[in-house]
């Protein structure tokens, strides 16, 4: 089987509570509630597990949420760690 890779999401000072829900939401197809959970872990945590991927999709999302992130003028950080 091949491994799985924890997509991370960083904690910053500076994107909106609301942005990191919407991009959950857009990138990562997670529910209202399930974005809002996961932003509240990052917020008051340091960082959030947004799901767990095969190594070529978790590379994929991270490529897409820095994209998106960067677009937006957004200094939010995506990592992916092996589980």
């Amino acid at each position: 089987t091949p491994s799985c890779y924890k997509l991370i999401l960083l904690n910053d000072k500076y994107s909106p509570l609301e942005y990191v829900v919407l991009l959950q939401k857009s990138i990562l197809n997670k529910s209202q509630d399930e974005a809002v959970n996961i932003m509240l872990t990052i917020h008051q945590k340091g960082s959030g597990v947004c799901g767990v991927y095969t190594l070529e999709i978790a590379e994929t999302k991270v490529d897409t949420v820095m994209k998106m992130a960067k677009t937006d003028q957004h200094p939010l950080q995506c990592i992916i760690e092996k589980e």
